[in-house]
């Protein structure tokens, strides 16, 4: 196992260099200039031109790009370009937010897709199956920001019950209470969207699960139908399911993002856009980097989970 994690930690190296270069490289070719952004609207080219060297923005791009990686290897993720703050700091008091949010996303998320794709699997071509293969279709194409919209409207304007967003009542003493009751419908809205995919691969999961022959041979000692369900197929089906955790995390990065955006939420999602909006190249490379060890991460935890639903795997 733990040759395993080393290898795949060794492999995870490339990995991240080949998606800065990639990200460095598009986040420069963007159209717009940061110094643009910056100066007052009456500074003149001479100035522009001060500021720019300032930056380091007429070195070739390449130049700018090893200085940047020098600079990492050191823990050093630049100053922002708009805020002139270090964006280490900007990315730790947005960490934390954008991980209560995807936590709290996920858990939304498999409490309704696994009883719900194991009620679909057990009730096949019933009007049961086909209710939630239509409303987990109507989760996944209804788009994140569409459903952010139509949520603060139910439930934040018509019934008035939860805020339209951020993350404590302005002026408020704030608590776990006060930051819960924000984090509801973020959390609904990016959990649903992650849910009705959820659904499909719980589903097919369960049934190729439900037709094997050590679950007739359960049923014929007399288990009930809920043991055999619920205890042995569906520890059986995770595999699969674990496998989507995985996969599921980009997903919910780039739900974030627009997700903490609707409901000013005060996450890196947020930031995202704000950085991309004034150019802010140090910000949304750190982001970029900060989004790949996640996503490696995660795929790795997934794998290391298999081990756990499955003691048959061994990655000795």
């Amino acid at each position: 196992m733990f040759q395993y994690i080393i290898r795949r930690l060794l492999i995870a190296i490339p990995v991240l260099i080949g998606v800065t270069i990639f990200s460095f490289f598009i986040v420069n070719l963007a159209p717009g200039n940061p110094v643009d952004m910056q100066v007052n609207p009456f500074a003149t080219e001479a100035d522009k031109e001060i500021r720019k060297e300032a930056l380091g923005l007429n070195d070739p791009i390449y130049v700018q790009y090893l200085r940047w990686v020098q600079n990492l290897v050191k823990g050093d993720f630049g100053y922002s370009f708009s805020t002139y703050e270090p964006v280490g700091e900007m990315i730790a008091k947005r960490i934390g937010p954008t991980l209560i949010l995807m936590g709290a996303s996920l858990i939304v998320a498999y409490l309704i897709a696994i009883p719900i794709g194991i009620l679909s699997a057990t009730r096949q071509y019933s009007w049961i199956d086909y209710l939630t293969t239509t409303v987990s279709f109507l989760g996944i194409s209804i788009p994140n920001f569409f459903l952010g919209l139509g949520a603060i409207y139910v439930f934040a304007v018509i019934f008035q019950v939860l805020p339209t967003g951020g993350m404590n009542t302005l002026g408020g003493n704030g608590g776990f209470g006060d930051t819960f009751k924000h984090l509801i419908l973020p959390a609904l809205v990016l959990g649903t969207a992650s849910a009705g995919n959820m659904v499909r691969y719980v589903r097919s999961s369960m049934l190729e699960v439900l037709g094997q022959d050590y679950l007739r041979t359960a049923r014929a000692k007399g288990l009930r139908e809920f043991i055999v369900t619920n205890k042995h197929a569906l520890k059986n089906a995770l595999i699969p399911i674990i496998t989507v955790i995985g996969l599921d995390i980009p997903l919910l990065i780039g739900g974030a993002v627009v997700t903490e955006q609707i409901f000013q939420w005060p996450g890196l999602g947020q930031l995202t856009i704000q950085s991309i909006g004034s150019r802010d190249y140090p910000t949304l490379m750190a982001i970029n980097f900060m989004a790949a060890i996640v996503v490696l991460s995660s795929n790795l935890i997934a794998d290391l989970l298999y081990s756990v639903a499955d003691p048959r795997i061994k990655y000795n």
